[in-house]
């Protein structure tokens, strides 16, 4: 049966936890290492601005960039460690559940995405670029 993109998202939810702006914010705080995704198109980035330190990699490219069995030109070395912490976001939270739940597929321990988005860490006051 045909799924839409809410119902996706839906399941997406079931399975990674969210996580929200103050929250991504204090884990970032305590732990430097941890990684940030914003899976938005290259063309749609930053519309609403992006988290300092973000990494931009594309919902559709984000399975290949992790994949740590193709070719080393074509992944992302960030994504190396399975165990580093990471928190995925997008304009309003939809990408980012899809990205994390992608993730957590392919073996990542610690992923969350941030609920909102990146709309609503700038709503909350946090800086973005």
């Amino acid at each position: 049966m045909a799924k839409t993109f809410m119902q996706m998202v839906g399941e997406a939810r079931e399975n990674v936890p969210g996580v929200t702006s103050a929250q991504a914010r204090e884990k970032i705080q305590e732990n430097p290492n941890t990684l940030v995704i914003d899976v938005q198109d290259a063309k749609d980035a930053g519309a609403c601005g992006l988290i300092p330190s973000s990494l931009n990699i594309s919902l559709g490219m984000l399975g290949i960039r992790a994949d740590l069995e193709l070719p080393e030109q074509m992944r992302e070395s960030e994504l190396a460690d399975r165990n580093r912490p990471v928190l995925v976001t997008c304009g309003a939270g939809g990408q980012a559940a899809l990205g994390a739940y992608l993730l957590h597929q392919m073996g990542f321990t610690d992923v969350a995405y941030i609920e909102g988005g990146t709309t609503a860490w700038k709503n909350a006051g946090y800086e973005v670029n």
